[in-house]
């Protein structure tokens, strides 16, 4: 079963618009704006930003390991309802998960972040413009059992989606009274 073009168009348009948020939060901020921390166990803008640069790339694998899976032929039942689970839980800042240590930050400088960022991004645009998968069909396991099994569709919405749940957590810094400005 061939995705849709609007389901293609919905992916591309998530993708770009997480992208282009980010990049309006992150691209001209001073080192004294990417580096401020909140609080001694609050990540700093440039921190979040490397977050979901390191996650993008977890999504991405995750994805592939899907695609190389044979068709799951109970994917409509195993996978039913996810993408829906995804946008509230990811979308929902009042829910806080530990991320894996293999995407916490680990010191990359704010132009490195933001040229791998754009690579990430971009490779992960071209795949869901030029693919021909039935990506509903193939999926793979997530790590936390809330989520369960996701199918390549949904590994590539996580995408777009935790690029926005963080986004959000920027943007929450960015407003803070004591953020250099």
């Amino acid at each position: 079963m061939e995705r849709t073009a609007k389901e293609r168009a919905h992916l591309i348009k998530v993708l770009q618009d997480s992208q282009k948020e980010y990049l309006s939060y992150v691209e001209n901020l001073s080192e004294a704006q990417w580096n401020w921390k909140p609080g001694q166990d609050s990540w700093s803008v440039g921190e979040t930003a490397e977050h979901i640069l390191l996650a993008e790339g977890r999504l991405f694998s995750a994805m592939e390991r899907a695609v190389a899976a044979p068709p799951n032929p109970d994917w409509e039942k195993s996978t039913a309802g996810k993408a829906e689970l995804l946008e509230r839980a990811l979308l929902d800042r009042s829910h806080k998960a530990v991320s894996p240590d293999s995407i916490w930050p680990q010191g990359l400088s704010k132009a490195e972040v933001i040229r791998r960022f754009k690579e990430a991004r971009a490779k992960t645009i071209k795949f869901v413009q030029d693919t021909r998968l039935s990506l509903k069909e193939h999926n793979s396991e997530h790590p936390f059992p809330v989520f369960n099994a996701l199918n390549a569709y949904q590994w590539l919405l996580y995408i777009a989606l935790h690029n926005l749940r963080h986004d959000q957590q920027i943007a929450e810094v960015k407003a803070m009274p004591d953020y250099p400005r």
